[in-house]
């Protein structure tokens, strides 16, 4: 089987290169691109062939696809990171819109060169295309649908949702099998710039110059927050068994409060630690809540979440003790 993930030099993308590279018997020819990486690339560099690709230049990912005709594509590469969409807003667009229609030209100029190339592809969306949908919900309906209305709050829910229609319309007019995965909040080791990562180091360095004190934003926030591991599971059965032009939410089915993330912290250091609010972690707009519903993605693929956040927490407060 050969494997395509752009965006490897990321979170997502180094656990997806890992995840496959684990496979004791082989079985799979793993080729990650990369630019600008945000994780350490010598830690997953003997598991795939790692190359640095640009997508916003379609010919730099068209080389890559029409050489190495992968079965499976995960388009992960992105700005991924909405604080940085509100400071850089046409770098955001630039990347995940056009990047994204890099990818999917790529595929039908490949099919000039090989007649019946059709690979399956797995678009890595977002939960934050539903924005002010996720502060609409009454009750306890607070786990939102795929039907639900999307309407984002910032620009990288807007280049995300861009990137959801044009995956469809590349579905619907060139039968080029995508599959939209709309990914909530998730994170592991080697993740940077969210509030579990962002915690977690902060409270590894005041462990060790001992004052016991850290920088956060609103804490307030309640997040369904998901596992890496138990991500990338998720975007391989949707691969394997997902519908195509289909979208499926992936989401933990447990709600946090970002204060729940910071007592977690405390249990695992053995320490209370003191809360310095930064005006600058804030951000102008913000779903009160973001969770999802995964009904679909069960029904269709047998996925369940297997990690516990706890467990995250404490895998992340080891990675980063080895680091600092």
């Amino acid at each position: 089987m050969k494997v395509l993930i752009t965006g490897a030099g990321g979170m997502a993308g180094s656990h997806m290169v890992e995840y496959f590279g684990n496979f004791s018997g082989g079985g799979y020819q793993v080729t990650g691109t990369y630019y600008k990486p945000t994780v350490n690339l010598n830690e997953i560099r003997a598991k795939a062939k790692l190359l640095e690709c640009d997508i916003r230049y379609p010919r730099s990912i068209g080389r890559i696809i029409e050489e190495f005709q992968p079965e499976q594509i995960y388009h992960l590469a992105a700005q991924s990171y909405p604080q940085i969409s509100w400071e850089r807003p046409f770098e955001t667009m630039d990347i995940n819109i056009n990047g994204t229609i890099s990818v999917f030209e790529a595929v039908k100029d490949t099919r000039k060169v090989k007649a019946g190339y059709d690979p399956v592809v797995v678009v890595a969306c977002s939960s934050a295309e539903y924005g002010e949908t996720l502060n609409e919900l009454k009750g306890n309906e607070v786990f939102v649908k795929e039907t639900a209305k999307l309407k984002p709050l910032h620009p990288y829910g807007v280049s995300k949702a861009a990137q959801d229609f044009l995956a469809y319309q590349y579905y619907k007019n060139d039968n080029i099998r995508c599959i939209r995965a709309r990914i909530f909040n998730s994170t592991g080791v080697r993740k940077v710039n969210d509030a579990t990562s962002d915690f977690t180091y902060r409270a590894v360095e005041a462990e060790r110059d001992g004052s016991y004190r850290i920088r956060a934003g609103n804490l307030e926030t309640r997040r369904a927050i998901l596992d890496q591991r138990d991500l990338i599971r998720a975007l391989v059965l949707l691969a394997e068994k997902g519908m195509p032009g289909e979208a499926y939410n992936i989401s933990s089915e447990h709600i946090y409060q970002m204060r729940d993330i910071i007592a977690m912290i405390e249990t695992e250091i053995s320490h209370k630690l003191e809360i310095i609010t930064d005006k600058c972690l804030l951000r102008p707009s913000d779903e009160k809540v973001i969770a999802g519903n995964t009904e679909k993605l069960k029904r269709h693929t047998g996925w369940s979440q297997k990690i516990s956040m706890e467990q995250t927490v404490s895998d992340m407060l080891q990675y980063w003790r080895k680091l600092l």
